[in-house]
C-alpha cells in the first residue's frame, strides 16, 4: 500500500515537470518574437536615421545580401541594405562596418550611401571608447559623426580623409585624436569599397540579382 502514494506522487511531480516545461517554451518563444522585432525596429529606425523612408518605396529589411570583406569593412559578415525607388538602388546601407583600430577596441558602424557615390550618413552601433572623450563620436554625444552626410572621394580629395591633426579635413577631439581617426579611416576605406563595387551595388535589379 505504501508504493501507491509513492507513485501518485510521482505522477504529480512528473505533470508538474511537463506543465512547468511547456510553460516555459511558452514564454520562451513569446520573447523570443518580442525581441525579434524590437530589434527589427531598432535596426529600421537605424537605417532610416540615414536613409529616410520618404526616399525609397520597397522594404529595405528585406533587399538584403551580405558581404565577406574584412579588410575593407572590418566585419566577418556586413549586410548591406538596399534602397529602392521605382525599382532602381537609390542608397544602399552597410551594418556593421568595423573599425578595428578605435583607442579601446573596434567601434561598430552603420553607414549609408547613396547611388551618387555621398554618403548619407554614418552613426556608431556600438564602442568602448573613453567617456567624455572618445565618445563623442556617439550623435548622442556630439554632432562630430553627422558631419560625414554628403561627403564623397571627392569632397574631400582621397589625401584629405584623415583627421587634421595627420593633415586632413576632419576635426579630432581635445586629448582623443586615436578615435575619430579610426572612423574617418573606416568611412573612407568604405567609400573605396563601395565605389570599387559599385556595378554590383547600383545596378538595375535583374543585374544584380546576377551577382553571385
Amino acid at each position: 500500500m505504501a508504493k501507491r502514494p509513492a507513485l501518485i506522487g510521482g505522477a504529480l511531480l512528473g505533470l508538474f515537470g511537463v506543465l512547468g516545461s511547456g510553460l516555459v517554451a511558452l514564454t520562451w518563444e513569446g520573447t523570443a518574437e518580442r525581441i525579434a522585432q524590437n530589434e527589427r525596429d531598432a535596426l529600421l529606425r537605424q537605417i532610416t536615421t540615414l536613409v529616410p523612408a520618404g526616399e525609397i518605396d520597397n522594404d529595405i529589411l528585406a533587399d538584403t545580401h551580405a558581404v565577406q570583406a574584412v579588410d575593407a569593412l572590418g566585419a566577418d559578415t556586413t549586410t548591406i541594405y538596399t534602397g529602392r525607388r521605382a525599382g532602381q538602388p537609390v542608397a544602399v546601407v552597410l551594418s556593421p562596418v568595423v573599425a578595428p583600430d578605435g583607442y579601446n577596441g573596434p567601434i561598430r558602424l552603420i553607414i549609408g550611401i547613396r547611388a551618387d557615390g555621398s554618403l548619407a550618413g554614418v552613426r556608431v552601433l556600438s564602442h568602448k571608447e573613453t567617456p567624455g572623450l572618445g565618445d563623442k563620436i556617439d550623435a548622442r554625444r556630439s554632432d562630430w559623426i553627422t558631419h560625414f552626410a554628403g561627403r564623397s572621394l571627392s569632397d574631400p580629395a582621397p589625401a584629405r580623409w584623415k583627421v587634421k591633426k595627420d593633415g586632413g579635413e576632419f576635426d579630432q577631439f581635445t586629448g582623443a585624436t586615436i578615435t575619430p581617426r579610426a572612423v574617418v579611416k573606416a568611412v573612407k576605406k568604405t567609400l573605396d569599397w563601395t565605389t570599387a563595387h559599385r556595378a554590383e551595388l547600383f545596378g538595375t535589379p535583374d543585374e544584380t540579382e546576377q551577382r553571385p
